[in-house]
């Protein structure tokens, strides 16, 4: 079983060096440092904490951590600082904790004579195959530091696009949720009040009166409960049919046929497919991989499936531009300018054009659905509210022309 060791060596040049490297034994330090021209001097195996029953939970990886790392790397890299130091100056200064403990599990790969991207591949939740494949292309080309501040970037603005996206779904989920609080609340225990005081007065009740109170009992008996069983059943249900390939891909393209919300989606999938595969080809990546790490990247079965076909019509030799003109998911406007892009040799540029266009059309896409959005609720409330209000009070009125003809 692979221990832990720390260490203390001297380089040729009488620097004196130290880390941890994760080894069976401590012949395999030895060898592994005068590999990279470091003679040991101490090497002692580090004690296991134990098992903690009620230790604290690992803190989560965020993509702000993973850009933070990015960039940092990037900037060390650039200074001449060689791969080995780099990882270890950001280990030990890491604010989290878990990414402390898999950068140091980095370094020790890297140590080993593993190029970095494969071990950052050991780690594919948190490196996808577009980090690792990028970082492999840098590696290639002797351009690592350039391509780790394009990840950064390219990081950044996909944090950006999923902030937008998940505000404008929050937001009216947010306000549909109170404001069905808000009426179960007063159909369950202020409409059966009523109900009592008009029950005990005689008074026959008009239509829209005795269709609420219905609605109460209904609510505040097996009925309520069946209901809210049925609900949380049928979400449940979608989400385990979205586990299934079918499931996703047909949810997927009912989502894309939603008035506002499909076009919504259908921006940010272009935006994020152009974005990503300017960054690649940019970077160095063949087009038929870039075009296979797109595809399992974009977050939509159908768009994921343009895009393979798009990569075998590449193969064949066909242009891009070419099987993406044949999809109803890229306007013609996109499918114009990457064709452009290919024509004059700078795909790459166009692309980011048209992902940096489409992140302002998600922009303006999210503040029309937001604004839409806005007074159609309130509509909403305001006849459930109002409809509930005229019934409660029509028996009282009926109750006043009683006593008034009286």
């Amino acid at each position: 079983m692979p221990k832990t060791f720390s260490w203390t060596g001297k380089t040729s040049q009488g620097s004196i060096l130290n880390g941890d490297m994760v080894a069976n034994n401590k012949e395999e330090v030895i060898n592994a440092l005068r590999n990279q021209g470091i003679i040991p001097t101490i090497i002692n195996e580090k004690k296991s904490e134990g098992i903690q029953l009620f230790g604290k939970k690992k803190q989560k990886i965020t993509d702000k951590d993973i850009v933070v790392f990015t960039r940092q790397f990037s900037t060390m890299f650039s200074a001449g600082i060689p791969i080995v130091q780099g990882l270890d100056i950001m280990g030990k200064q890491m604010e989290n904790k878990t990414l402390r403990s898999l950068v140091n599990q980095i370094k020790s790969d890297v140590e080993t004579g593993t190029t970095l991207a494969d071990a950052l591949k050991k780690h594919p939740r948190i490196f996808d195959d577009l980090y690792v494949n990028l970082v492999a292309a840098g590696e290639a080309g002797g351009v690592l530091d350039a391509v780790l501040m394009r990840l950064a970037n390219y990081i950044e603005k996909s944090m950006k696009l999923k902030k937008k996206v998940k505000g404008a779904m929050i937001y009216p989920l947010i306000v549909m949720s109170v404001a069905v609080l808000v009426i179960a609340v007063i159909m369950i225990f202020v409409i059966p009040v009523f109900a009592k005081i008009f029950g005990e007065m005689g008074v026959t009740l008009p239509t829209p009166t005795r269709i609420i109170i219905v609605i109460s009992k209904f609510l505040g008996g097996i009925g309520g409960v069946s209901l809210l069983a049925g609900i949380i059943g049928t979400i449940f249900g979608i989400r385990q049919y979205r586990r299934t390939v079918p499931g996703r891909k047909n949810t997927d393209r009912v989502l894309l046929k939603i008035p506002l919300i499909g076009d919504l989606l259908r921006k940010v999938a272009v935006a994020r497919f152009t974005r990503t595969l300017g960054t690649l080809i940019s970077s160095g990546v063949p087009i038929l991989e870039a075009l296979e790490i797109c595809a399992k990247s974009s977050g939509n079965k159908i768009v994921e499936e343009v895009v393979f076909v798009v990569k075998s019509e590449v193969a064949s030799g066909k242009t891009v531009a070419e099987p993406l003109s044949k999809s109803e998911i890229f306007p013609p406007m996109v499918v114009q300018m990457i064709n452009v892009g290919e024509s004059t040799g700078a795909l790459d540029q166009m692309l980011t054009k048209i992902a940096d266009f489409y992140d302002d059309e998600v922009d303006n896409s999210v503040s029309n659905l937001t604004t839409m959005l806005e007074p159609m609720l309130m509509v909403f409330l305001g006849v459930i509210i109002g409809f509930i209000v005229v019934a409660l009070y029509l028996p009282i009125f009926k109750m006043g022309e009683v006593v008034g003809g009286k």
